[in-house]
């Protein structure tokens, strides 16, 4: 199946530090221009690792990209996440305004 190159995709992941984020984050969007847009919040996460409950602060991250650039996007954030196994959940946008799609490939030089 072949991705349409003219739609969107929300990629997540969740980071121990504000720190940790921003530099991935500035990275994409600046730098590689490969995300237009990344939204992050501060969560609480209780999950289960190495055989021991884990009640912690996290940093729920989306990252905005279109279809294009989500692998390149999907590899940077794993290249660069400081977690040994880093969350990466891409979900597709499948309606999108047209003037907010417009803004995301001009913003990741996609291809009009």
């Amino acid at each position: 199946m072949t991705k349409n190159l003219k739609s969107g995709v929300v990629i997540m992941s969740t980071f121990p530090s504000e720190e940790s984020l921003r530099g991935i984050a500035l990275e994409v969007v600046v730098n590689k221009k490969i995300c237009a847009c990344v939204n992050y919040v501060r969560i609480k996460t209780l999950y289960k690792w190495q055989g021991k409950v884990e009640d912690s602060e996290e940093f729920l991250t989306i990252f905005k990209t279109t279809n294009q650039h989500s692998q390149e996007l999907k590899a940077e954030i794993k290249l660069r996440h400081p977690y040994e196994i880093p969350e990466v959940v891409e979900l597709t946008m499948d309606d999108v305004s047209d003037a907010y799609m417009n803004w995301m490939m001009q913003s990741t030089n996609a291809v009009s």
